[in-house]
C-alpha cells in the first residue's frame, strides 16, 4: 500500500508529522488505501494553509482552523465536504495530542458546518424486481462466450447484492471460496479488517450456482481465487466496471441510469428491510456499520412504517373523535 506524499510546500516538521499519522492509519485503524489517500488530502491542504500562516501543526490555534474553514466557504466548498475535512483536522490534532506533541486540541471547541442530512437514494421494490428481471431475460438471450459469462455474472451480482447489502468494495473482491463451507452464508472481512455473517436468500444461492457452472466452463477463470474475476483471471472485477455494467442494465430495464448504483441497490437492501419489520440493529450488523448512528440515516423508514401501522391498525385512527354536540 503506497502512502500518499504530502505537499512539497510543507515544513519537514508538518510533513513528518502527517507521515506518523498516516502510518498510525494503516497500523492500527486497517484504513483502505483511499481512504488513506482522501486524509492526506485534506491535511495536506491544511498544513499548507498553516505554512502560509508562517505556523504549524504543534503551535495551530483554533483561531486558524476557524480562518482555514472561511476560506473554504469562501471557495464555495459544500458544508459536507468541509465537515469531512474538519473530521480529518480532528483526528489529527487529537493523533498529535496523544503523541505529546500537543498539549491541547485547538479543534475541541469549534462546530462542525451545518448540512442537511439527505436521505438516501432508494429504488422502490417494483423498481428492484424490474432490474432484476432484465438480469434475468439477459442471461437466457445472451450469445455463447464472454456475452453469457457477462450476463450471469452481472445477474449473479445483483442478486447478492440485494440479498446482502454488501458495500460494492467488498462484492466484487469476494473470493471464490467464499461459498465453499456452506453457500447460505458469507463471511465477510469489511472495514477496519471487522468479519461479519452475512445470509444469502435462495435467489442469490440460484444466481450465484448458475454463474460458477458458466464459469466453470472457461479455463482460463476456472483457477481464479476471486468469486468474480476478470477476463483473464488475473483480477477480480473493478466497483467502476460494475457500475457501468449496472447503469446499462438500468436503461434495458427502462429505468433512469442515474437513480441505479451499486451504493442505491445497498440502501435499497437496508430500506426494504426495515419496511417489513427488521429492527435497526440488526441491519446495522448486516450492514457492517461499526456505529448504529450511521445506520440511523434510515430512521426515516422506521417512522414511516409506524405511521402506517398506526393509520392502518389503530382503533380510533379512523374514527371521527370528536363528539357531536
Amino acid at each position: 500500500m503506497k502512502m500518499a506524499r504530502s505537499s512539497p510546500s510543507l515544513p519537514p516538521t508538518s510533513s513528518s508529522e502527517l507521515a506518523l499519522f498516516v502510518e498510525m492509519l494503516m497500523a492500527e485503524r486497517g484504513a483502505a488505501s483511499h481512504t488513506i489517500s482522501a486524509y492526506a488530502r485534506d491535511l495536506s491542504g491544511f498544513l499548507a494553509f498553516l505554512a502560509a500562516k508562517k505556523t504549524d501543526a504543534a503551535a495551530a490555534t483554533a483561531d486558524h482552523v476557524r480562518a482555514y474553514l472561511e476560506v473554504l466557504s469562501a471557495d464555495g466548498l459544500a458544508p459536507t465536504s468541509r465537515a469531512r475535512k474538519l473530521s480529518a483536522i480532528r483526528q489529527f490534532f487529537r493523533f498529535l495530542l496523544a503523541e505529546g506533541v500537543r498539549k491541547d486540541d485547538p479543534t475541541s471547541a469549534i462546530d462542525s458546518p451545518r448540512r442537511g442530512r439527505p436521505l438516501p437514494k432508494v429504488l422502490s421494490l417494483a423498481e428492484v424486481e424490474t432490474l432484476i428481471g432484465t438480469a434475468k431475460e439477459a442471461c437466457q438471450t445472451a450469445a455463447e462466450g464472454a456475452p453469457r459469462r457477462r450476463a450471469y455474472r452481472l445477474n449473479a451480482l445483483l442478486e447478492t447484492l440485494y440479498a446482502s447489502g454488501l458495500r460494492v468494495s467488498e462484492l466484487v473482491a469476494l473470493p471464490r471460496n467464499v461459498l465453499a463451507v456452506d453457500d447460505r452464508v458469507m463471511t465477510i472481512k469489511g472495514k477496519g479488517g471487522r468479519e461479519r455473517l452475512v445470509p444469502l436468500n435462495d435467489a442469490a444461492r440460484e444466481a450465484l450456482a448458475a454463474y460458477l457452472a458458466v464459469l466453470a466452463q472457461e479455463p482460463t477463470l476456472k483457477a481464479s481465487p476471486f468469486l468474480f474475476p476478470t477476463g483473464d483471471g488475473g483480477q477480480h472485477m473493478t466497483r467502476q466496471r460494475f457500475g457501468q455494467e449496472l447503469k446499462a442494465l438500468a436503461l434495458a430495464a427502462g429505468l433512469d441510469p442515474a437513480r441505479v448504483s451499486p451504493h442505491v441497490l445497498r440502501h435499497a437492501f437496508a430500506s426494504h428491510l426495515l419496511e417489513r419489520g427488521a429492527d435497526l440493529r440488526t441491519v446495522q450488523q448486516l450492514l457492517g456499520h461499526a456505529d448504529i448512528s450511521t445506520t440511523q440515516i434510515y430512521t426515516h423508514v422506521i417512522e414511516e412504517r409506524l405511521r402506517r401501522l398506526v393509520e392502518e391498525h389503530h382503533p380510533l385512527a379512523k374514527a371521527q373523535l370528536t363528539k357531536p354536540r
